[in-house]
């Protein structure tokens, strides 16, 4: 029996390639059984999915936008002003839930802004989001002095820090958006030609698809997200600050593309972020509790980042070559 060893690599590689997040999280479950920790705890457990929710509501906008063809690297920023506003707006006698809506509109804003930039000036995502980042940080800064601050209203800490059915509420605000997100994608015509325009944006706009405006939303809907996991973190650390979100743009975006969401366009969705954003998380936890430097623990993420990236600009290329 003649077998075509080139055949199986080349499907090997393929499966491996689809499958990456879930394979990196199973090594690191299995390296964890060895270990004298308490990975498998279930308040440990707990804790990952606690301290990861704000980045898996952020991951969900994100992925809008990167089905779109697109990305948002301004997310950071917007989650810092949306909790500092908050906080502030609180401090000064508003109402809890109000200074939360508003403060989760002012990253629709920006989102808006962004999505005409990028849609109406046909300008490059990446380079307009991350000058709003900046801006917006700037923004942050001023208002808070580059000090934190901190909330001084017992019952805004206790919107995330609360528990229903012993699940964390901030767990459960994950939960809604990403269930609002799934049907956005999977069952409103808005999700549909959001995979068609980032699979072919001329093919979609010869098809009468309105391509603007579909995008346009995408990134709003980026920038609230973004600033309701801000007003969300906000809460659970009781404090906001302008740094809280300096890392967020690229842990996130990497996180969404590990998952299978690809800078290409057209591809990934809810459940494929969500598994990126766990890889990243777990990767954290794993190494703080091995006790592993944190300088270190920078460069083994930068270097996960790195090959991340270098694997989806590879499987972009062998798509286009096998075309």
């Amino acid at each position: 029996m003649n077998v075509n060893i080139r055949a199986i690599g080349k499907q090997t590689l393929k499966v491996f390639s689809k499958q990456k997040a879930v394979i990196a999280i199973s090594i690191m479950l299995i390296v964890m059984l060895f270990p004298e920790t308490r990975f498998y705890s279930s308040l440990n457990i707990l804790n990952i999915f606690r301290a990861a929710s704000p980045n898996l509501i952020i991951a969900f906008g994100v992925t809008l936008a990167v089905i779109c063809k697109g990305c948002d690297l301004s997310v950071g920023s917007v989650m810092s002003l949306s909790g500092i506003l908050a906080v502030q707006w609180i401090n000064g006698g508003m109402n809890i839930y109000q200074a939360m809506i508003l403060a989760s509109l002012s990253g629709t804003v920006i989102g808006f802004i962004n999505g005409f930039l990028v849609v109406h000036q046909k300008t490059e995502a990446f380079i307009i989001t991350l000058g709003m980042g900046m801006l917006v940080k700037g923004i942050a800064l001023h208002l808070t002095n580059a000090n934190p601050v901190p909330s001084k209203n017992l019952n805004f800490m206790m919107v995330a820090n609360g528990d229903f059915l012993g699940i964390p509420n901030i767990m459960w605000f994950m939960l809604i958006v990403a269930g609002v997100t799934f049907w956005l994608l999977r069952y409103t015509s808005f999700g549909r030609n959001c995979y068609a325009l980032g699979g072919d944006y001329e093919v979609a706009e010869y098809s009468g698809i309105n391509v603007i405006r579909t995008k346009w939303i995408a990134f709003t809907l980026t920038g609230t997200y973004a600033a309701i996991a801000g007003v969300l973190l906000a809460s659970r650390m009781n404090t906001a600050s302008a740094i809280y979100g300096d890392a967020i743009p690229f842990l996130v975006n990497s996180g969404v593309v590990i998952g299978g969401t690809s800078f290409a366009g057209g591809i990934g969705g809810v459940w494929q972020s969500f598994i990126g954003i766990m890889v990243m998380q777990i990767l954290r936890n794993c190494m703080d509790l091995i006790k592993i430097d944190r300088f270190i623990q920078q460069l083994i993420i930068g270097i996960v980042i790195v090959a991340i990236i270098g694997m989806d600009c590879y499987a972009i290329k062998r798509k286009k070559e096998d075309v």
